[in-house]
């Protein structure tokens, strides 16, 4: 594995701007392409962003790896905008810490 290797998966519009950056983009088609994406870059880099459809795709293998140090995987909003998996998923980790969602919106109408 690359030390410090961050890599960015989705469609091209979504990861085109992440390579002016400087950082190692990889636009997919379909899911069978991000799945197999995912995999693959798992093996040589420590981080990898990934948009919310690649991460609904590739959910089996990114499972996977939350168990792991490396690679952190973490789902980014996409060109077409957010679907706040990356929201949810940080509210149910604090969830599962303190034992009550801290960070909901609570606000009633």
């Amino acid at each position: 594995m690359r030390d410090g290797a961050v890599a960015v998966v989705g469609d091209k519009d979504s990861v085109l701007a992440f390579k002016a950056i400087g950082l190692d983009v990889f636009p997919v088609e379909g899911d069978i392409q991000a799945r197999e994406t995912v995999h693959t870059l798992a093996r040589s880099y420590s981080v990898i962003f990934v948009t919310e459809k690649v991460a609904i795709a590739a959910e089996t293998y990114i499972k996977r790896y939350k168990a792991r140090a490396y690679p952190v995987i973490v789902p980014i909003p996409s060109a077409e905008g957010s679907l706040h998996l990356g929201l949810d998923g940080i509210n149910a980790n604090v969830e599962k810490a303190i034992g009550a969602n801290v960070l909901a919106d609570n606000k009633e109408d």
